[in-house]
């Protein structure tokens, strides 16, 4: 018998079915409520009793998930036209209908995200981001203009892992203070003096704590990561609890990165900023960190849903992507750059320096 969740058998799909026409109804991007892209008919998003809970990482074997690597694609059947998608994401849209198509989080296999960051504004808008960061793209060629248009653009949810710790860290190193020595020295057959400077270094060793609250950690690798931590900074407590309504009519990645991996990437963002309570702590004029040993304590996490728009376009073969905070309008974009566009602006700088210099020379004259 085939499991929920796996690509042997079906998921179960969820469908908000429109009070007005019948069609599915889908998120309204800076709303509450659910729309119907038909009728414009309008149901709130009933406020449930579910809560944002962190969880204890030290309880994160006994909870109920499948590994990762287990888990196949999801198989869904839409409830408009009966066709059947298979996708490694959980929520979508019908490749043949376009009806929304949402996974029901129990049937999974993965851990039910705690909350939601829901998208702030729609598609048009989305499109007039696009338009501000293309135009603004100097050496690119005009074909980048293609971001712009509405067909380009997905609203999708990424996951994100965040992790709550009380860090202790034992630290050794030295403090270098600066001291001054009046040097002597020829010049133009002159004796001078000058300051040099010197540094006097100090054993030193010590304890520093800080409390890390939501470090962020993406948990797919479908987006690149650097270009996911440049769309920060999210608003976290916009964040409202998790519910399916928020997906619906949108694409949601499922995470592939297991919460106990996230979190040694976790360790890694926190490492810099220990590191430099470490030098804050030692003083001095400067600072050297040889060893820093760090407990983690009381470590909760959470599995967040944040919304980004992506938009795909085709130049010279070469499919280029431009990302767009779905909630504060922060872009990070691909794009190529313009040979005659580059070549025509260096030869106008070479007209300007020749046209600069002959005037210069006959001012001269």
């Amino acid at each position: 018998m085939s499991e929920p969740g796996f690509s042997q058998g079906d998921v179960a799909n969820t469908t908000y079915p429109c009070g007005g026409c019948g069609a599915r109804l889908e998120f309204a991007p800076g709303t509450t409520a659910l729309q119907c892209p038909y009728c414009g008919h309008r149901q709130e998003i009933a406020v449930g009793d579910r809560t944002i809970r962190e969880l204890l990482f030290s309880e994160l074997s006994g909870l109920d998930r499948k590994p990762v690597g287990s888990i196949g694609k999801y198989v869904f059947v839409c409830q408009r036209c009966a066709a059947r998608t298979e996708t490694n994401e959980t929520a979508s849209l019908c490749q043949f209908c376009g009806s929304p198509l949402v996974i029901d989080p129990n049937a999974s296999g993965q851990l039910v995200p705690e909350g939601v960051l829901p998208f702030a504004f729609d598609r048009g808008a989305a499109s007039e981001h696009l338009k501000k960061w293309a135009s603004s793209r100097w050496f690119a060629p005009s074909a980048l203009k293609k971001v712009t248009t509405a067909e380009s653009t997905k609203s999708t949810y990424i996951p994100h892992w965040t992790y709550d710790s009380q860090t202790v860290s034992d630290y050794n190193g030295a403090r270098g203070e600066y001291y001054y020595v009046t040097e002597t020295y020829q010049q133009d057959g002159e004796t001078k003096t000058r300051q040099v400077r010197h540094t006097r270094w100090y054993p030193t060793r010590g304890r520093v704590a800080r409390d890390f609250d939501d470090v962020l950690v993406p948990a797919t690798a479908q987006l690149p990561v650097p270009v996911l931590d440049k769309l920060q900074p999210w608003p976290l407590p916009d964040a409202v609890p998790y519910q399916q309504q928020y997906l619906a009519g949108h694409f949601a990645l499922r995470y592939d990165l297991e919460p106990e991996s996230g979190f040694e990437e976790a360790k890694k963002r926190m490492a810099p900023v220990i590191e430099n309570d470490c030098r804050t702590d030692i003083g001095g004029d400067v600072q050297r960190v040889d060893t820093v040993a760090t407990r983690h304590n009381n470590v909760t996490f959470k599995l967040m849903l944040l919304p980004v728009w992506v938009a795909t376009y085709i130049y010279a073969g070469k499919s280029w992507q431009v990302r767009v905070n779905g909630r504060t309008g922060e872009i990070h974009g691909e794009r190529p750059w313009s040979k005659a566009k580059i070549a025509a602006a260096v030869l106008l700088a070479l007209v300007l320096i020749v046209t600069i210099g002959y005037l210069m020379s006959r001012n001269g004259a």
